[in-house]
């Protein structure tokens, strides 16, 4: 099933898993901001409208990860 994610639910999860990227690197620079960064991205996440609607089920969530991991990993490509 294909899900009508807002852009900005996207984005969120694209910029989380890059900041969890840079903090799984071995000996990471400023890892107290980007665990704060990752924890507001967190809170953002799981407070968003969208899964107050019929859409936002868990099924929806999984996709959402999905979608972001290969938008991601598109982006690293073209760079």
């Amino acid at each position: 099933m294909t899900y009508p994610f807002p852009d900005d639910l996207v984005r969120a999860q694209r910029d989380w898993l890059a900041t969890y990227q840079q903090l799984a690197q071995p000996r990471p620079r400023h890892t107290t901001a980007l665990r704060r960064h990752l924890l507001r991205l967190s809170a953002y996440l799981l407070w968003h409208p969208f899964w107050s609607t019929p859409l936002g089920t868990p099924a929806a969530r999984v996709e959402l990860r999905r979608l972001a991991h290969r938008k991601g990993q598109r982006g690293t490509r073209a760079a």
